[in-house]
């Protein structure tokens, strides 16, 4: 199983959610985040002063599923997130060891 963490732009969440659901993922989780990358944030005017604004609002979105369909997953996000301009966002994954539905004790691929 893999963890596949995006972090989009907020308004691009219900066309990622939909493109998830597609490609037959059941369930997220969603984090509004703040951060910046390579552009350091970016300029605003507020009562005539320039000042930068460090952290940028994001939204992250996490999904654990089977190896078998990350590809498809991955493809699916960064179509959905895709605007072409700075700041679209990136696609973390990571290797999960367990998984437990607490409800049921259900174990591994089953738990997700």
């Amino acid at each position: 199983m893999k963890k596949v963490e995006a972090i989009i732009k907020p308004f691009k969440l219900d066309e990622v959610k939909d493109a998830l659901g597609e490609v037959g993922v059941k369930g997220m989780t969603v984090t509004e985040v703040k951060g910046f990358g390579r552009t350091g944030g970016k300029r605003e005017v507020y009562r005539g002063s320039a000042y930068v604004v460090d952290f940028v609002p994001k939204v992250k979105v996490e999904v654990v599923v089977p190896d078998a369909v990350v590809v498809a997953v991955l493809e699916a996000i960064e179509t959905a997130a895709k605007t072409g301009r700075i700041g679209d966002g990136k696609i973390f994954v990571s290797p999960i060891e367990e998984a437990v539905r607490i409800r049921t004790g259900e174990r591994g691929e089953d738990a997700v």
